[in-house]
């Protein structure tokens, strides 16, 4: 059992960085594949990083490639998103989510594959 809480959400402006984390509770979050996703009003949830228990294989959507950063400090039991560059459209609701299974393929980008879940952290990026 992992129970996950994010924090450090808020108003930032285009262009400015803004840092996300995830505290997870429980012994299985160092055996763990840890994803962030992100939900716009209107919107599907949708894939924003993933990084694999060990910390070793990270992978990003298209849309933040180059701009955010998945980290996690396995001793601290947390994750991070460190987002910079940040437009109006990333603004959504950041959740953290946590996986058993190691992933084949692409799966780590479903909701569906991912056993626990946060509940959110509002990011708001004004242009």
């Amino acid at each position: 059992q992992v129970q996950l809480v994010e924090s450090g959400g808020g108003l930032v402006q285009a262009g400015g960085s803004l840092r996300v984390s995830c505290a997870a509770s429980g012994r299985a979050f160092s055996n763990s594949n840890m994803g962030w996703f992100r939900q716009a009003p209107g919107k599907e949830r949708e894939f924003v990083a993933h990084i694999s228990w060990s910390g070793d294989s990270t992978n990003y959507a298209d849309s933040v490639k180059g701009r955010f950063t998945i980290s996690r400090d396995n001793a601290k039991n947390t994750l991070y998103l460190q987002m910079n560059s940040l437009k109006p459209e990333d603004t959504a609701v950041y959740y953290c989510a946590a996986a058993r299974v190691t992933f084949s393929s692409r799966s780590y980008r479903y909701p569906m594959n991912y056993d626990y879940w946060g509940q959110g952290t509002q990011v708001t990026v004004s242009s």
